[in-house]
């Protein structure tokens, strides 16, 4: 049950992705195909201005909970140009200290993105008229999702048999 539970973010954002190429090609259908037909047929054009709103919050989506993917991965760039020369419990308390900064960010992106969903909730978009409030939450939970995996792999720095490679960085 707890690799279905560490999975679904993975597969959350691969539907994303697939979900953002299918709207936009949508899109380009809609406007490069059936606008000149409808033109040349002399009726109204189909509205295509939705995908626009479907894309953009379908990206926010993606990129909040894949910046967690990889904040859970240490899939991040990182560059050690003097911490390999350190001790191991040197390079344990830079890890852990680079992994509370990332949860500390994180955090600090969660409440901004809380406080600015509170604010926009009311506001609705152009088209499809749903509430601004949805583009913040998703850096909301993304934030706290950060938080999350980077605390966990400073606890992981600290468990026995566990290396600084493995556990916290590249």
């Amino acid at each position: 049950m707890s690799r279905f539970i560490a999975m679904t973010p993975k597969f959350i954002v691969g539907f994303l992705v697939l979900f953002a190429i299918g709207v936009m090609l949508c899109g380009v259908f809609l406007r490069y195909v059936m606008l000149p037909i409808t033109d040349w047929i002399d009726i109204d054009p189909i509205n295509f201005f939705w995908v626009e709103e479907v894309g953009e919050l379908a990206l926010t989506w993606l990129v909040m909970i894949g910046a967690a993917l990889g904040v859970a991965e240490n899939s991040h760039f990182a560059l050690n140009v003097f911490t390999h020369k350190l001790s191991e419990r040197a390079q344990r308390i830079m890890a852990t200290f680079n992994q509370l900064l990332i949860a500390g960010f994180g955090g600090l992106v969660a409440w901004i993105c809380y406080k600015l969903t509170m604010l926009n909730i009311t506001l609705l978009s152009p088209a499809l008229e749903l509430s601004l409030g949805l583009f913040y939450v998703s850096a909301t939970v993304g934030g706290i999702l950060m938080v999350f995996h980077a605390c966990n792999n400073a606890r992981r720095l600290h468990l026995p048999g566990q290396s600084v490679q493995q556990a916290g960085g590249h």
